[in-house]
């Protein structure tokens, strides 16, 4: 009889599951390359906007110009190392306009952020009418480029042409707009006119991604509009919060145009001086040193860099605890 052989169990062979086959291998170099070509006019642009013009300004804060020999030859352009970023420090003017900045800042911050706050918290209520209205009116504003905002509110401000002014002397208020005491006053309202409706939209638009499932177990448990304002609306919009403030801190320090125009329209208490922008400004056009204009330059974008840092910082951490 022949012999029956049966055939020999294979053993299967497991592959990693880790190692890629060539062609998931292909198909992850497809994607990054896509992705490499979508990404590359954002660099190039970010490159030729930001990273240039940066670079460049700390180029030029380390080199001075200086008259050689009786200064018949013109002056030369040598390399003067720190020397611009202390003699901005130790400018009193540069100082000063850092003090200014702080005063804008405890006044200007409170109030738009409270303000937008406040605002698109009563437009996100039950009980609120006309909402698109209010948004379309509370952002048009935003939409005027920021020197055309400031003629009109420097005609505003203008004794004996403005009918803000004539109502408000009619009514026995005396204020000057453009003294040393009303200045400031006068440009956050500038700014707060400008930014306010800006930010009530982007507050407007996080409230409207709250979910409402949460807020109707609230109202159902007795909750009423502060109750559900303070303790489930605000801590849920916390993020939105923090980006507007960082980015309001960051153009508080960029403050330049209004009190630029008040200066040169207004003869207000305002000096060439008055911001460290305008100081920079100052000293490239007027006084045409460039290596001191970006020294102060680069000072501001230091100060606004550390701040957002600690912005960040504050709210990872009250994000973390949450």
């Amino acid at each position: 009889m022949s012999e029956i052989r049966t055939p020999r169990a294979r053993t299967p062979k497991f592959r990693d599951p880790n190692a890629l086959t060539p062609k998931a291998g292909t198909s992850k170099a497809r994607t990054g390359f896509a992705a490499g070509i979508l990404l590359a006019p954002f660099f190039a642009l970010f490159t030729v906007a930001m990273i240039v013009p940066v670079g460049y300004a700390v180029y030029l804060s380390l080199f001075t110009e200086k008259q050689s020999g009786l200064g018949f030859d013109g002056p030369t352009t040598v390399f003067h190392g720190l020397g611009n970023y202390t003699a901005a420090l130790g400018d009193e003017a540069f100082r000063d306009g850092f003090w200014v900045l702080l005063g804008y800042c405890a006044l200007y911050i409170p109030l738009m952020v409270g303000g937008a706050l406040v605002i698109s918290l009563l437009l996100d209520t039950a009980m609120a009418r006309a909402r698109r209205f209010f948004q379309l009116a509370l952002f048009l504003p935003h939409a005027i480029p920021g020197l055309i905002a400031a003629l009109i509110w420097i005609y505003l401000y203008t004794p004996g042409l403005s009918p803000v002014v004539s109502a408000m002397e009619s009514g026995g208020i005396g204020f000057d707009f453009f003294s040393s005491e009303g200045t400031l006053p006068a440009i956050v309202n500038i700014a707060l006119w400008e930014w306010l409706g800006y930010n009530v939209v982007i507050f407007y638009a996080s409230l409207q991604a709250v979910d409402r499932s949460l807020l109707e177990a609230a109202t159902v448990d007795g909750a009423g509009n502060w109750r559900l304002a303070l303790s489930i609306k605000i801590p849920l919009i916390r993020s939105s919060l923090m980006l507007v403030l960082l980015f309001t801190i960051i153009g508080s320090l960029q403050l330049f145009t209004e009190p630029l125009i008040l200066n040169r329209g207004s003869g207000s208490a305002v000096t060439s001086t008055w911001t460290p922008n305008m100081y920079a400004y100052s000293a490239a056009f007027e006084r045409n040193d460039y290596g001191l204009a970006a020294a102060a330059s680069v000072l501001i974008a230091l100060v606004a860099a550390l701040l957002s840092f600690v912005v960040t910082r504050f709210s990872n951490r009250k994000g973390a605890r949450a």
